[in-house]
């Protein structure tokens, strides 16, 4: 097993020098098979779409560029992601380590292709998307572009399929074609990794997927409990334990009953007074004919000038102490008390700090 400590090396194995440069003697399956015993979440091992096995992280830092290059040119066709739950976020230059993370390193090695398929995490990453979308796209090298549209492309499946979440992607999906037109016809090929060729691909494909949700069409379930025989107080706790302004008003359309229950102003208030201060109420209070507040529309308004308060169900962490990006398991560290990666700090859970998606980005701009 590898010395996990703040020495990169790894003592007692066998390296041999070779063109491409240095790897180790020992034979690939022998060493997967090894790790596969050991049951060792924090190796990493890098699968295409047909789930075959290709090579170790360990081995992947080992080779040379013009390796690596050779590997994804060879099957263009193959999706390749990593499945890493956590790593290290170096800054500057070390005797031990050179260079430093990027934005697009961090995105390719982190294991966002699982992440989508959690419940918990799903608004996260389409979030962080998101944001990439707006400011750092052209900051991403090749491979990370790469995956980035492989990780989109899970997300508007999943979403076709289960027909959960059209309205984040649809947002998702715009800011992107609008990101990648200007990007086509103002800015041009002198910004891009790769050619027009391949870009003008690339927004075809975000259209087709906008097109798709456009014609989802929403099936109803005719069995089993539904929102209509629930009492109107579960009714209007189910309202109360929503963050989004647009969940509420898209609920509200689902029955009469949810309609009155979406239109009371302390649910309004409320929504207000979490997403912002009361300073911003008194520059954009809005009052009715009779002199009341219009919680309602002041919400919305205050939408348009502010920043709304985001809420996840599970983020990224980032360890003061070892400078470790981590995903984070709640379940094991509950069963097995892991914390996410290989933690040296006498009190890991004191280190811990969940990263926004907008902290995600600052952490790599040096």
């Amino acid at each position: 097993m590898p010395f996990l400590g703040q020495d990169w090396r790894s003592p007692g194995w066998t390296w041999m020098k070779t063109e491409d440069g240095w790897k180790r003697c020992e034979s690939w399956s022998a060493e997967l098979g090894h790790e596969t015993n050991q049951r060792d979440l924090s190796h990493s091992i890098i699968f295409n779409s047909e789930d075959e096995e290709i090579f170790t992280n360990e081995e992947h830092g080992c080779a040379s560029k013009k390796r690596k290059k050779g590997h994804f040119r060879k099957d263009s066709g193959t999706q390749c992601f990593y499945r890493e739950k956590w790593i290290y976020v170096h800054k500057d230059s070390t005797r031990e380590r050179h260079g430093y993370c990027t934005l697009g390193e961090a995105f390719t090695r982190l294991d966002f292709c699982s992440a989508v398929q959690d419940v918990r995490r799903f608004s996260y990453v389409v979030r962080l998307l998101q944001l990439i979308a707006k400011s750092q796209l052209t900051s991403l090298s090749g491979v990370a572009q790469k995956n980035y549209f492989n990780v989109l492309d899970k997300i508007v499946q999943k979403v076709l399929e289960d027909h959960q979440n059209p309205r984040l992607i649809r947002d998702l999906l715009q800011d992107l074609s609008s990101a990648l037109g200007t990007l086509l016809r103002g800015v041009g090929k002198s910004v891009l990794v790769g050619s027009i060729g391949v870009w003008a691909c690339r927004l075809e494909t975000v259209l087709t997927w906008q097109r798709q949700l456009q014609d989802l069409q929403m099936t109803q379930v005719n069995h089993g409990l539904t929102l209509s025989d629930l009492p109107l107080h579960t009714l209007n706790d189910i309202l109360y334990r929503l963050s989004d302004g647009w969940d509420i008003v898209t609920l509200g359309q689902v029955t009469p009953a949810l309609s009155a229950l979406s239109e009371d102003g302390r649910l309004w208030r409320k929504l207000c007074q979490y997403h912002f201060a009361e300073k911003q109420f008194c520059r954009h209070l809005i009052l009715s004919e009779k002199g009341h507040v219009e919680w309602k529309l002041m919400y919305f308004a205050l939408q348009k000038c502010y920043p709304t308060r985001e809420q996840y169900g599970d983020t990224l962490h980032f360890c003061r102490h070892c400078s470790i990006l981590f995903w984070k398991d709640c379940r094991l560290a509950l069963l097995l008390k892991d914390s996410g990666h290989p933690c040296t700090a006498a009190d890991p859970d004191s280190c811990f700090m969940p990263v926004s998606p907008q902290h995600f980005i600052d952490l790599f701009k040096f």
